[in-house]
């Protein structure tokens, strides 16, 4: 198994501008030491560590620790897309220890106040240099940036994208439209993936099933097939809604009408072929 998405905190080194209100009781060191107890527990094997806060200084550090730490992955990290010298820093990154773990990189889309950030021309030359890099984008959307999400897709054909967390369903209102139609169209894109993870902190916290993720799961099965989609826990930030044992455990519940071939592709299967881990 692999857990396609998880995080590393140090607050005290970095500045997470999300963690307020409800999520400052995340103010706190998360580590390598504290997850792979939770690895263990349930049986996964490495895991993906992902961005959480637009800076090159938090990729440096995530770097350093995926060159010590042998459960890591990979590290998806940040550039400034809108710098011109976007392909020289990411040359810059490989080159660093732990730099061979680079397979992707993020930007946090939806907390940019235009909803059409990712058409920006300087956005996109952006995402041409990361293509070239053959690296993979994560896209961290919520339904007000899935058409721009849908277009910029298709504006960069030989780039591989993962949508996060599903765009962020509303399982709470338990509305899905429109963020269902938005999301389809990404479905007919062969470089588009998407990630089952995030869905504990968009429903209830305190009193969520299975039976709420259910549907927002059985879209997506629908929408990209198992060949497309990969778990995630979405580690620590997925403790404020449920213990990792359960989070994985709900996942692998929802799945209990696909075969065992389909099971370990959304496990670990997709992820290693699409972030090309070896």
């Amino acid at each position: 198994m692999i857990d396609a998405h998880q995080h590393f905190l140090d607050p005290g080194r970095l500045d997470y501008p999300w963690m307020s209100g409800p999520y400052e009781r995340l103010h706190r060191t998360f580590l390598p030491g504290d997850l792979s107890p939770a690895l263990d527990a349930v049986g996964v094997d490495r895991a993906i560590v992902v961005q959480a806060c637009n800076d090159l200084d938090e990729t440096h550090w995530l770097l350093r620790l995926a060159a010590t730490d042998p459960r890591s992955a990979g590290v998806v990290g940040w550039v400034d897309l809108t710098d011109r010298a976007v392909g020289d820093a990411l040359a810059e990154l490989r080159e660093r220890p732990g730099g061979d773990r680079l397979v992707g990189i993020r930007h946090l889309v939806h907390d940019e106040p235009d909803p059409e950030w990712l058409l920006r021309p300087d956005v996109s030359r952006g995402l041409a240099a990361i293509a070239e890099a053959r690296l993979v984008f994560d896209l961290l959307v919520r339904t007000r940036e899935l058409p721009a999400a849908s277009v910029v897709v298709d504006r960069h054909p030989d780039l591989r994208f993962v949508i996060d967390h599903l765009a962020k369903p509303p399982i709470l209102s338990g509305q899905l439209e429109p963020w269902a139609s938005l999301l389809r169209p990404l479905g007919d894109r062969e470089h588009v993936s998407a990630k089952l993870s995030g869905l504990v902190t968009e429903a209830d916290w305190q009193r969520w099933s299975g039976a709420d993720l259910a549907p927002s799961i059985d879209l997506a099965l629908e929408i990209f097939g198992p060949d497309r989609l990969m778990f995630g826990s979405d580690w620590p930030v997925c403790l404020l809604a449920g213990t990792y044992d359960r989070v994985v455990g709900t996942l692998v519940d929802a799945m209990g009408d696909l075969s065992a071939a389909e099971r370990a592709t959304i496990l670990a299967g997709t992820a290693t072929r699409v972030y090309g881990l070896t």
